[in-house]
């Protein structure tokens, strides 16, 4: 007998198969399940295991709720700030996510953000979607140079250090702050300065890859941003609570930032209109993971440790031990 799955979100067509394979799970057909349905189907199959992502809010209210036969829970992401961890100890639930499979995407991602917003892309596709029509002069819709700049890097983490290593190719000056300085193999040339305040007044590019919390919460604001040069850039492909955003927009429409590229934002799904209709924003819609093969790396890691705890072995990615 097939162990029992509760999936809360449709997954990549090789993730579906494995599922279909090794669990007895009911899909809900094209769509994706909030709380209220995930813990009614999990107690009406009585399953032994949850798979969801990010967009489930996994709080104390949700964790209390979860009946006693579910024996792990996967989040389907490496970050887990919608999880309340200190509540899944309580409840002695055993929570995991997926780190490492989707850095180097992320990383891919961070450099896309850095060039379109240095380069106009939006406003350069804008003009091709309205049929171009004229030429530009020598002065027009110029953009900023990437080569040689200087890129400051807020958390060098797995995925802080992908971007430098990318930025290397770039000739790029990286500098990066942290909690603490990484090993010299690792820092990949950057060089370290102690806190957030000397880094940014050093950066013509400035990327976030800290993680999220009460601690960093707003850490981009009205003072940090006047910190930067005038006409810096700013990039976030990691937390939309890092950044002050009503901030982030009075630094681009006074002209302190030449531009921005976001992934990440607040309140997710509903994006602040404000930040859509400034020229100079380069926006996506979160999706640094978003490739085949990286979303398809999640979906088998997060049901790597779903077998194994189901397996009586310990989880691969424990958020709590």
């Amino acid at each position: 007998m097939k162990p029992r799955l509760i999936a809360s979100r449709q997954f990549p067509d090789s993730v579906a198969a494995r599922i279909g394979a090794e669990f007895d799970c009911p899909f809900p057909a094209g769509r994706d399940m909030d709380a209220e349905e995930t813990i009614r189907r999990l107690s009406e199959t009585k399953a032994d295991a949850l798979l969801f992502t990010s967009h489930l809010k996994f709080d104390k209210d949700v964790i209390d709720r979860i009946p006693e036969h579910v024996k792990v829970a996967a989040t389907c992401s490496v970050g887990f700030e919608h999880i309340d961890v200190a509540a899944a100890r309580a409840r002695r639930l055993v929570v995991t996510n997926t780190p490492d499979v989707l850095t180097d995407c992320t990383a891919d991602l961070t450099m896309l953000l850095i060039l379109g917003a240095c380069r106009r892309a939006h406003e350069y596709e804008a003009v091709m979607r309205a049929g171009w029509g004229r030429g530009f002069g020598m002065g027009e819709m110029l953009g900023r140079k990437v080569s040689g700049k200087r890129l400051g890097i807020v958390g060098m983490g797995r995925i802080g250090r992908a971007v430098a290593q990318r930025a290397r190719g770039f000739g790029m000056t990286i500098l990066y702050t942290n909690p603490r300085a990484v090993a010299a193999e690792d820092a990949l040339g950057a060089m370290f300065v102690a806190d957030l305040p000397g880094l940014l007044g050093q950066s013509d590019i400035v990327t976030l890859h800290a993680r999220g919390g009460p601690s960093t919460a707003n850490m981009m604001n009205a003072e940090t941003f006047a910190l930067l040069p005038e006409g810096a850039v700013f990039v976030n492909a990691s937390r939309g609570s890092l950044v002050d955003e009503a901030a982030l927009i009075a630094a681009l429409t006074s002209g302190r930032l030449f531009a921005a590229g976001l992934d990440v934002y607040h309140n997710e799904p509903a994006v602040d209109r404000r930040l859509a209709a400034l020229p100079n924003t380069f926006l996506l819609p979160h999706m640094g993971s978003a490739t085949v093969e990286t979303r398809t790396a999640m979906g088998m890691r997060a049901l790597d440790n779903i077998a194994a705890v189901l397996a009586g072995r310990p989880a691969i990615d424990p958020l709590w031990s």
